[in-house]
């Protein structure tokens, strides 16, 4: 078992952090579906450190409902039925939609340029297949624009909800036409946002979220 998102983790301070990362990146864009099973000294291995933060950070995982624990064998990953995520999904909408049209006027010609580059860099992730990148990138661009709002516990509440979310079909659309155009639509959002078209940028939010389902695949774990 091997995926993009899981390789060499340098030693630091924050190794558990990181590896977990690595894994719910791993679970979230579906290269780690539904039902696999995976070892910590397997994982260890491919990390390259030893099993302890590993151990660790699949605890943590399993805290939050990414895998779950099999007696003398790992852990298994975690099962989001469609109508959980449509209904994540519905949550993130109402969410993420109005604090988008909330900025619009609120951004400097200097911050619409860090924007576009964070948006160019999801887009040359999504042109080269890179998923992890792809994932982790645009909660970054997604989580950073919400952040401008104002409040942490939006940020927060939004960034719970992303990592609930399973793209089970995600890696099957690598350089995929749809893929691409969910890219493209970051730079459409601050084009929005620098015309001030409040109602239009709420309106491909929306849109642009409702991608997550169009990805959604059904395989099931097997017990």
């Amino acid at each position: 078992m091997t995926t993009r998102a899981i390789g060499k983790i340098e030693q630091s301070e924050s190794l558990r952090g990181r590896i977990g990362e690595s894994l719910s990146a791993a679970i979230i864009s579906g290269e780690l579906s539904p039902g696999s099973l995976v070892s910590v000294p397997t994982l260890a291995a491919q990390f390259e450190v030893s099993a302890t933060p590993v151990r660790e950070a699949m605890l943590d995982l399993a805290q939050r409902g990414f895998v779950e624990p099999v007696r003398n064998k790992g852990f298994r990953v975690t099962t989001v039925s469609l109508e959980e995520l449509r209904d994540i999904i519905e949550v993130r909408q109402l969410l993420e939609a109005p604090a988008m049209r909330s900025l619009v006027g609120e951004l400097s010609a200097d911050d619409l340029a860090f924007w576009r580059e964070q948006a160019t860099t999801i887009a040359g992730h999504a042109e080269r297949g890179e998923l992890t990148s792809f994932i982790e990138s645009d909660r970054n661009f997604h989580l950073g624009l919400i952040g401008l709002h104002g409040n942490s516990r939006l940020v927060a509440m939004v960034s719970e909800l992303r990592s609930q979310t399973r793209m089970v079909n995600l890696a099957a659309m690598r350089e995929s036409p749809e893929l691409a155009q969910s890219a493209r639509e970051h730079h459409e959002m601050l084009d929005l946002l620098e015309s001030g078209n409040g109602a239009e940028l709420e309106e491909l939010t929306v849109r642009h979220l409702s991608h997550v389902v169009a990805w959604w695949g059904t395989p099931k774990s097997s017990d």
